[in-house]
């Protein structure tokens, strides 16, 4: 049995985790910077910031007490608390640079907390987020895909905030963020075989991970079918991308 924190790791932390030193470099988080993790998860981003500028510059907000308990105990001097992103525990402008690194389609009230990373985040600091490119090239997409030829009624992530391109950089903008400039950034993971790619849906993660488990043994059997005939022939590279927003707070 697998912790949640082991759990989401193994299922989306895959992909995160190479999203992670794209996401700094955006930032251009440097040492010397005092720097915060929002929607932090187990810490795959939390990672890389302590890489670069020591745990006691990092702090780490998510509302998840079980993944903000993992980030504590992977990352000890990091200032890890629970608390949700339109209500970040911290006082105005006590960050160098703030990071939601696939979070804000996630957020109740978006606007509300890209707004609050700016009011956290020094004057002329950098704000930055990423969300998956749900549609075309995100690494759920041939997932959802097979999902809905079995249940077209399904929720495939496709309204969520930021995943279609250009609405995150919208999304900053209406927060109050200065020279917003949008790109993308791409994760490129390599699956030996098909139930290497499979298998992390069968662990209840996420909506996806919630549709399968929701499935008898025959339909998840006709979801897992269909999913391997939206991906190539085994072993195969999946390249994920996420739209990424740089903002100035």
């Amino acid at each position: 049995m697998f912790s949640q924190a082991d759990a989401y790791d193994r299922f989306m932390g895959r992909y995160s985790t190479l999203l992670s030193g794209q996401m700094a470099d955006l930032a251009g988080v440097r040492v010397g910077q005092r720097v915060l993790d929002v929607g932090c998860g187990p810490g795959a981003l939390t990672a890389e910031l302590v890489a670069r500028v020591g745990a006691a510059s990092v702090a780490a907000v998510d509302p998840s007490e079980p993944f903000v308990a993992a980030v504590r105990t992977r990352h000890s001097g990091v200032d890890a608390r629970v608390g949700a992103a339109e209500a970040l525990p911290f006082e105005d402008g006590t960050f160098d640079a703030a990071l939601a690194q696939l979070v804000v389609h996630f957020m109740r009230d978006p606007v509300a907390g890209l707004a609050e990373m700016k009011r956290v985040t020094r004057s002329g600091g950098a704000v930055v987020a990423c969300v998956w490119d749900n549609a075309e090239q995100g690494p759920l997409t041939p997932f959802w895909r097979a999902a809905r030829e079995l249940d077209p009624r399904v929720d495939a992530e496709l309204d969520r905030a930021g995943v279609r391109e250009g609405h995150l950089a919208e999304l900053f903008a209406a927060a109050g963020l200065q020279r917003v400039t949008a790109t993308s950034i791409t994760a490129r993971l390599a699956h030996p075989t098909f139930e290497s790619w499979w298998q992390p849906f069968e662990l209840g993660v996420g909506p996806a991970g919630v549709f399968v488990a929701g499935l008898d043994a025959g339909r998840r059997a006709e979801l897992r079918d269909r999913a391997r005939r939206h991906l190539p022939e085994a072993p195969f590279t999946h390249a994920a991308r996420a739209w990424a927003v740089r903002g100035t707070a």
